[in-house]
């Protein structure tokens, strides 16, 4: 039996009810598949900084690296400004353990009515993987003269040749690897952006050179998101910066469904240190509480979370339970139409896992 120690970060809002859903679901996998998690919760978040003055505690790094990985449910509270939770709890963790690709896939899933008339379940199908520790979300930057007439803000950029090539050439692997398409779209806004993205355009143009099997276009990031509704069911892989990946990947959660049926994937390739997997969505405070929130996307980033750690039939099992409760219609959430309970949703997907032919 493999066994292996994750460590739990519930974090804010429905964040603490969607890993408790999902982790009894993956326990559930693991018995079919003889794997054993030990589960390690840590109580990290805004309540941890009203009563502490920080997200999470200064060691807090060192806490974590020791385990095979991180499962994180959602930051972010009304009360605190978002770059508080953030630059606080998340954005250190992917930084500071070098998760540097940021895998969100997106499926039109049977049972799911998408917003996009005519198109059939199975017919979206792409992942987005976006730059994770660079580019616009760097953090570098200032304010001076705060809060007189004159007052500046400057917020910088960076593109690094190292952080460019590794990310477009995991794009390269992943669309070979997928082997659909086989198709790599680099998003960019070099019109406009003269330095950082006509470079990030050359270092594309570059290593497409090494992968004569993988087609490539590349895209402004506003013909990106037009396209996304116009054609989605021609992409395969797209690669794009911190900032561009985060805002398709929202726009690929919406015309898929729901944000509740989106994972992420926050990959340290090298396994140097522990990746972190997490739903996309938000905390969603104005639901906190009243047990209607969608588990699935947290479930299926455990899948996420079961393949990268080499398990891929347990991570296959959770997904097809998933994909079968979607598909049955009859236990769904508020967000897909439905009227049933997250503990509701959780108990269909748990039965299927424990039903389904392995």
């Amino acid at each position: 039996m493999n066994g292996y120690r994750i460590a739990a970060i519930p974090g804010d809002g429905i964040g603490r009810e969607v890993i408790q859903a999902a982790i009894r679901v993956l326990d559930a996998a693991g018995e079919r598949h003889q794997v054993r998690f030990a589960w390690e919760l840590f109580p990290w978040g805004s309540e941890y900084y009203f009563e502490h003055g920080r997200m999470m505690p200064a060691d807090a790094l060192d806490q974590l690296r020791p385990f095979d990985a991180i499962f994180f449910g959602a930051v972010g509270d009304p009360r605190l400004q978002d770059n508080v939770t953030l630059n606080g709890l998340l954005l250190p963790i992917r930084r500071g353990f070098d998760q540097y690709a940021c895998v969100r896939p997106a499926q039109l899933y049977a049972g799911v009515r998408g917003p996009l008339a005519g198109k059939r379940p199975g017919e979206i199908d792409f992942v987005v993987v976006r730059e994770n520790t660079e580019g616009e979300y760097a953090q570098i930057g200032g304010v001076l003269h705060l809060g007189g007439p004159h007052e500046v803000a400057v917020q910088s950029a960076l593109f690094t040749r190292h952080g460019t090539e590794r990310i477009i050439r995991f794009g390269f692997d992943l669309a070979r690897r997928r082997n659909k398409k086989r198709l790599l779209t680099s998003v960019t806004k070099s019109n406009a952006q003269g330095f950082s993205m006509a470079f990030w355009d050359r270092v594309f143009a570059e290593i497409a050179c090494d992968y004569p099997d993988v087609r490539t276009e590349s895209l402004l990031v506003d013909a990106a998101c037009m396209d996304l509704v116009r054609r989605p069911e021609s992409f395969d892989v797209l690669v794009a910066s911190n900032l561009f990946g985060d805002i398709l990947t929202d726009l690929s959660a919406a015309i898929t469904g729901s944000l509740g049926l989106a994972p992420s994937a926050n990959l340290n390739p090298p396994r140097t240190f522990p990746s972190m997997f997490e739903p996309v969505h938000g905390s969603a405070p104005d639901i906190v509480g009243r047990g209607i929130a969608n588990p699935m996307a947290t479930m299926l980033a455990g899948a996420q979370m079961l393949d990268f750690l080499g398990e891929p039939a347990a991570a296959a099992l959770v997904e097809s339970a998933v994909v079968g409760v979607l598909a049955d219609q009859r236990v769904l959430t508020p967000d897909l139409g439905g009227t049933s309970t997250t503990e509701a949703v959780t108990d269909a997907v748990v039965a299927r896992v424990r039903e389904l032919q392995t």
